[in-house]
């Protein structure tokens, strides 16, 4: 399955970041002493320029300085995320391996995919760190500016419509099934390679709908050769706030959002979790951080582990429910 996520790169493979001169004090008292003791490495499990590297690339340096210790950013590609979070499930969980992740992992299993690890089990939640929002856009000679008018088209010509998306089981097309699924309308998926091939048909008219990260739709919405329909969040996005969200259309759960998150292996200390949510969250306060995550499409968020947990169990219900009735399967 292809769950790449539409992201500029940013920096290079493997770059580590230099600890500041002194350690700070240990912000809580931490089971087995003092923390970190060696370099922090933070597993991604995408490649560089997606956005969870963009996340852990711009948290790295600060959490260094916090901490008096490198920390050293290692992607690990590959079965759509499964290889280098297996690889972080299977560490020490003394806090020196982290994993930075998405909900994507979590999709992964509702899709029955096969995987080295149970991301519920055999990963320890960290916390929250940042949304990022699907907009669900029409190419302009559909004819239709909203999302009621769509729902009004496709009902009045059931079966007619099509969707692009980069590939079965991808964000963009559980979006489109989710939102289909909400609403009852019959809309044909074509699934391309990747994002590229599918954003051309899009543009050219030839397929008319698709979900798209908000910051690549934006330039084309813009130009005014994408109609902006709605956000895929159940409120409207602080990066799109004059676009309406499905979630004020009455949908029952329908956020398509995808949201970034940070684990350790499960075993690691609570208290070591909870230090490290705290500083991450500092570092997510920052507007600098926050600045370059919009410019990535992305909104940051906070949640502690037990929250993380909430929202991993409400996700692998929603989209094992999904799988099933809408008959999706990963590759």
């Amino acid at each position: 399955m292809r769950l790449a996520l539409s992201c500029v790169a940013l920096c290079v493979l493997g770059i580590a970041v230099p600890p500041v001169a002194r350690a700070q004090a240990p912000h809580a008292t931490l089971p087995g002493g003092p923390w970190p003791t060696q370099a922090v490495k933070i597993v991604v499990p995408f490649s560089p320029g997606t956005g969870m590297d963009i996340l852990a690339r711009n948290l790295g340096p600060k959490l260094a300085e916090a901490w008096g210790q490198a920390v050293v950013v290692e992607n690990k590609p590959g079965a759509s995320g499964n290889l280098g979070a297996a690889l972080a499930a299977k560490s020490a969980p003394d806090g020196h391996t982290l994993l930075m992740g998405a909900s994507t992992l979590i999709a992964n299993k509702a899709l029955g995919l096969t995987m080295q690890y149970d991301p519920m089990t055999d990963l320890a939640p960290v916390g929250l760190a940042a949304n990022a929002s699907l907009l669900l856009v029409a190419h302009p000679r559909l004819g239709v500016a909203s999302v009621e008018q769509l729902l009004a088209l496709a009902r009045d010509k059931p079966g007619t419509l099509n969707y692009a998306s980069p590939g079965l089981a991808t964000p963009h097309h559980l979006a489109m099934e989710l939102f289909k699924a909400r609403t009852g309308v019959a809309i044909t998926h074509i699934p391309f390679s990747a994002t590229g091939p599918a954003l051309t048909q899009l543009l050219g008219g030839e397929v008319p709908l698709m979900f798209l990260p908000v910051h690549v739709a934006f330039t084309h919405v813009k130009a005014g050769k994408l109609v902006a329909l709605a956000t895929g969040g159940a409120a409207r996005s602080p990066l799109a706030p004059d676009i309406p969200a499905l979630g004020e259309l009455g949908l029952r759960d329908a956020d398509t959002d995808v949201w970034y998150a940070l684990w350790a292996p499960a075993g690691t200390p609570a208290a070591l979790t909870a230090r490290i949510e705290a500083d991450m969250r500092k570092v997510l306060a920052s507007p600098e951080v926050r600045a370059v995550l919009a410019q990535q499409g992305m909104e940051v968020i906070s949640g502690t582990p037990a929250q993380l947990r909430e929202r991993m169990a409400h996700e692998l219900a929603r989209w094992t429910l999904l799988a099933r009735t809408a008959n999706i399967k990963g590759e």
